[in-house]
């Protein structure tokens, strides 16, 4: 059978050649231009040396990524939800099946993050674990602003949470650091509107529409995968499945097609709006896990997330799904305006 390659022999010194110029073109980074100047030959001439080098295996190209990283899968889950960034990490072999949120994924979504902060930019992180994992494996970060986009799970355990991640991102950066002390949900709108109010929480919230980058977690409507679900009362938890809750994100409530749902919550709560979150450039999502697979397919079809970081277990899922899904990243500004 034939492998396509020429069956004639290259005699030794057009081996050497042929290594010489890949040498200078894949090692030096030459142009085939100035190869075909420093050897006396016509450009062509090198193109087709180089060519038959790949052809003999003279020149291996490989394309690496670190093992954790799944290329393939993520590559695809951009594709097919339209996303800017799609880093899938592949699934610990030791994890539970319905494990959520890996804490692999906290720390490729610090690097991730490292690439996408540039200097002067305002970066928002909401509550969730999967954020404060992220926060606590930042290593790099160009000096930013850095501003709390919710209140916190438990007031309580602020120095643990939202508020620790916010510190933890600014000290690395250099930046000003705009933490919340309130809980993220409150009794009624008057608390709610009062606290909005005072000085602290009104001067972050004056930062919302200056946030270039942004990084949220994803609940499933389920208990102990969703911050919010633990928070409501099982009346408020029944109504709320009754509308279709099927996700969370960042208090908000999306039903299994990505569709807004139970807006009153959102007033009783400390959060960035939805709106708000729509016009920011960069929003990446870190959520992973079987069990929320469903919730991160219905927030990216709700068009908030323009980018995710997920795990190969959630991957697969999203892969398969045939919803059509929003193509978020298409309907911003590029960052970096190109």
């Amino acid at each position: 059978m034939s492998t396509g390659r020429s069956a004639t022999r290259m005699g030794p010194a057009e081996l050497v050649q042929a290594a010489a110029m890949a040498r200078r073109f894949y090692l030096e980074g030459k142009s085939k231009i100035q190869i075909a100047e420093e050897f006396g030959v016509s450009r062509f001439k090198v193109a087709r040396v180089l060519e038959t080098a790949l052809e003999r295996d003279l020149v291996r190209i490989e394309i690496r990524v670190p093992a954790e990283l799944d290329a393939e899968r993520s590559d695809a889950l951009r594709a097919r939800y339209g996303l800017r960034h799609a880093v899938v990490v592949e699934s610990p072999a030791d994890a539970e099946a319905d494990t959520p949120d890996p804490e692999n994924l906290g720390e490729v979504a610090a690097d991730l993050l490292g690439e996408l902060v540039t200097e002067g930019d305002v970066l928002g992180l909401a509550w969730g674990r999967s954020t404060i994992h992220m926060a606590a494996a930042l290593h790099r970060l160009p000096p930013c602003t850095v501003v709390q986009l919710t209140g916190v799970y438990d007031a309580g355990t602020a120095e643990r949470g939202s508020v620790e991640a916010v510190r933890r991102a600014a000290a690395v950066s250099g930046g000003e650091a705009h933490p919340i002390y309130a809980p993220m949900l409150l009794p009624d709108t008057a608390t709610a509107d009062a606290l909005r109010g005072q000085t602290g929480i009104a001067r972050a919230f004056e930062y919302f529409d200056k946030v270039t980058v942004a990084c949220v977690s994803i609940g499933s409507w389920e208990a102990g995968i969703s911050t919010v679900y633990d928070m409501l009362t099982e009346k408020e938890r029944a109504h709320y499945e009754s509308l279709g809750a099927a996700a969370e994100m960042s208090a908000h409530l999306f039903d299994a097609e990505g569709r807004r749902i139970g807006r009153d919550l959102g007033e009783r709560c400390i959060t960035v709006e939805a709106d708000r979150l729509r016009r920011i450039p960069e929003v990446v999502a870190i959520a992973g896990g079987r069990r929320k697979a469903e919730a991160i397919g219905a927030v990216l079809r709700s068009g908030l997330v323009t980018s995710l970081v997920t795990d190969t277990a959630a991957a697969d899922y999203l892969l398969a799904e045939t919803t059509p899904a929003a193509h978020p990243a298409l309907d911003r500004a590029d960052p970096d305006g190109v």
